[in-house]
């Protein structure tokens, strides 16, 4: 019987020890293998991505050059048209229209008659007064003539001085009453007169209000028809605080800021004209203050409350940097341009605009006159990307990627046509 205890030979002792040892070296053979495979398929992963990078077609662009030019600077607003003068023709005296002497919508000449109410009770009125001034000047005339008799006998000391103290009374009277019927002659004159309806400008005539026949007032609301002036005419617009110096000063030099008038679409200019004036406050409210320019409107292309976008030259800038509106972006770093580099490649170059105008926007800082930009074909591009001008055959671009700015997601900058910068 075998103790327990007592050692075991060394032949078991190496038969159970044997086991062990090979399964350590085949786990640690394993492992080897798996971490051979994994970084073999790692260098060709990236071998097959930095083919695939580099074998990337470069992109087709069209490219522009930066150049120097003069650069107007305006202000823009939606304005309404407003007429000087807006008169509402109406009757001065009562009476039944006889006559219309205009059509609706005819233009009419300031004094010209445009209707004719009934004149005979105030051609009655007018004879009326005129006798009465005759009448009065006869009683006058013998007042006169009984006063210089008395005194006569006055100086004679044959009729009392109270007799003729009240001749003389007599005639004063008489000579107060020929004075107010002369002046209720001039009254008669002056309303036979009001009933031919003139109108007090020259203008447009609306629609009538009103028909031959019906009885009018001097209290009648809606008149005879509305008569505006169209030439000139002015136009009512709001423009932000923050531009009341700048357009302060240069309307202050006397010459006056040209103004022009487009229409709605702002696709046509209608007219051109002069700023006027602003209002005397600012609109708390909106932060804006009120404006006015005045057009020549001859051709009546400005219409009585037609809204209408406002362009307000306001200054030049002279001999600035300039590149098409479509080479300027806008990512995270801001407004930037492609600069097409000798080896058609890319560069990325922040930049700080300014006004634009007929496709052209100024760069006030960042760029060189001479440079060549990117116009079309910016999206996906990167700082450091390969690209392809019209001119240049396909193929694959040496460039690639680089830098990973992110730029190339940015969005084309759409600046606002003849804004300050």
């Amino acid at each position: 019987m075998v103790d327990e205890h007592d050692p075991l030979p060394a032949s078991q002792t190496q038969a159970y020890e044997q086991p062990p040892r090979r399964r350590t070296w085949l786990i640690v053979a394993v492992i080897v293998a798996v971490l051979a495979l994994i970084a073999f398929g790692a260098n060709r992963i990236a071998k097959s991505g930095g083919n695939r990078s580099g074998g990337r077609p470069a992109a087709a662009v069209s490219v522009g050059k930066a150049t120097l030019t003069d650069i107007p600077v305006s202000v823009t607003a939606l304005g309404t048209v407003q007429p000087i003068v807006t008169a509402t023709v109406r009757a001065q005296l009562a009476g039944t229209l006889f006559k219309l002497f205009f059509k609706d919508g005819q233009m009419v000449r300031q004094g010209q008659v445009l209707a004719q109410i009934d004149a005979r009770p105030y051609q009655l009125a007018l004879a009326q007064a005129k006798a009465n001034l005759a009448r009065d000047q006869a009683q006058l005339a013998g007042a006169q003539v009984d006063l210089n008799r008395y005194e006569t006998l006055l100086k004679q000391d044959s009729i009392a001085a109270q007799q003729v103290d009240t001749q003389r009374a007599t005639v004063r009277q008489l000579t107060g009453t020929v004075a107010a019927d002369r002046a209720a002659i001039g009254t008669a004159e002056l309303n036979l007169n009001y009933t031919s309806v003139k109108s007090p400008i020259t203008g447009r005539a609306g629609i009538r209000q009103v028909d031959i026949g019906n009885y009018l007032t001097p209290s009648d609301t809606n008149g005879i028809v509305v008569v505006t002036q169209l030439d000139p005419i002015d136009v009512g617009f709001s423009l932000p605080q923050t531009q009341l110096s700048t357009i302060g000063h240069a309307a202050g030099s006397g010459a006056g800021l040209p103004v022009d008038a487009r229409d709605q679409n702002d696709n046509h200019s209608l007219a051109s004209g002069r700023f006027l004036t602003f209002d005397n406050q600012v609109d708390t409210t909106t932060g804006t203050v009120k404006a006015k320019a005045r057009f020549d409107n001859g051709g009546n292309a400005l219409f009585p409350n037609q809204f209408v976008n406002i362009s307000m030259l306001v200054n030049t800038l002279r001999d600035v940097v300039t590149v098409p509106v479509g080479a300027v972006r806008h990512g995270a770093p801001g407004d930037f341009v492609f600069v097409l580099q000798k080896d058609r490649t890319v560069k990325l170059v922040p930049v700080k605009i300014g006004a634009s105008s007929n496709g052209k926007v100024a760069i006030l800082s960042g760029l060189q006159a001479g440079a060549t930009v990117v116009t079309e074909g910016a999206d996906g591009l990167e700082d450091g990307s390969a690209v392809r001008l019209p001119g240049d055959k396909g193929g694959p671009g040496a460039g690639g990627r680089r830098g990973g700015s992110g730029a190339g997601q940015g969005r084309q900058h759409r600046g606002q046509g003849n804004q300050a910068g």
